[in-house]
């Protein structure tokens, strides 16, 4: 019996695409209880939203949002790709290689300006 080396298979964009589509969907589901945990001590007093902004002032809570945040924008922009395929019937491997790319650019954009606001870039 013979064993394939899956490390030699190159894959297309889309489909790295999907598989971080599935990736981020479980990060969210994993942190949910984080995000429950901010939403609660942002709302809830003055006194429990002082204490939400001092961890949040930490880089590694920050690190942890922008792992949040990139999730949740990669999961949606690919969301969206794949409604619009599915509305479209757009399924040819040159429209799934172009909605991957923008996909990608879009959430990685969007990422990065959210990151800059984040860490206090502006």
């Amino acid at each position: 019996m013979r064993l394939i080396d899956a490390t030699q298979y190159r894959l297309p964009i889309a489909a790295k695409l999907s598989i971080l589509h599935r990736a981020s969907g479980i990060i969210m589901f994993v942190l949910l209880p984080f995000i429950i945990w901010m939403f609660d001590k942002s709302v809830s007093s003055e006194i429990s939203y002082g204490e939400f902004a001092a961890v949040l002032a930490s880089p590694l809570a920050k690190i942890v949002v922008l792992g949040l945040i990139w999730s949740y924008l990669h999961h949606f922009c690919a969301g969206v790709r794949h409604l619009w395929m599915d509305a479209t019937h757009s399924v040819t491997k040159e429209q799934g290689k172009s909605s991957a790319v923008v996909s990608f650019a879009i959430s990685l954009l969007l990422t990065v300006a959210l990151g800059a606001k984040l860490f206090g870039l502006f």
